[in-house]
């Protein structure tokens, strides 16, 4: 079960960063108390203009699999559809990062244990 720390997360994100994704400055790795009280680290932003808290995290907690949670909204939003263009943008780099970090888990996951058979 691969544990995240948030200097852990921080530096996945500037791995990805470096691998040449746009990431947004509003994507933040907030402290998130585990079970134990030792801080997991969970990935948050409020995604452009929609005022949506959308965060990142192991689904379930402490797996290598990772999921996206968009909590709910009380009001509707409208935008132009230039705006909804740069909503898709910050979307797709959401799911790219999702999927990076699911990645990430898994080759920790086999460096500590080379001898899993994934299925």
């Amino acid at each position: 079960m691969p544990f995240h720390s948030k200097e852990m997360l921080e530096s996945w994100l500037d791995e990805f960063a470096d691998l040449g994704y746009s990431i947004s400055s509003r994507v933040k790795v907030v402290p998130q108390d585990g079970t134990d009280g030792a801080d997991t680290g969970l990935i948050a932003m409020n995604l452009l203009d929609a005022l949506t808290l959308t965060y990142i995290q192991p689904e379930p907690l402490g797996s290598v699999h990772w999921g996206i949670t968009f909590e709910a909204r009380e009001y509707d939003i409208k935008m132009s559809a230039g705006r909804a263009l740069e909503l898709s943008a910050e979307l797709a780099m959401v799911s790219a990062l999702c999927t990076f970090l699911q990645t990430k888990s898994q080759a920790m996951v086999d460096a500590a244990d080379p001898d899993i058979l994934h299925v």
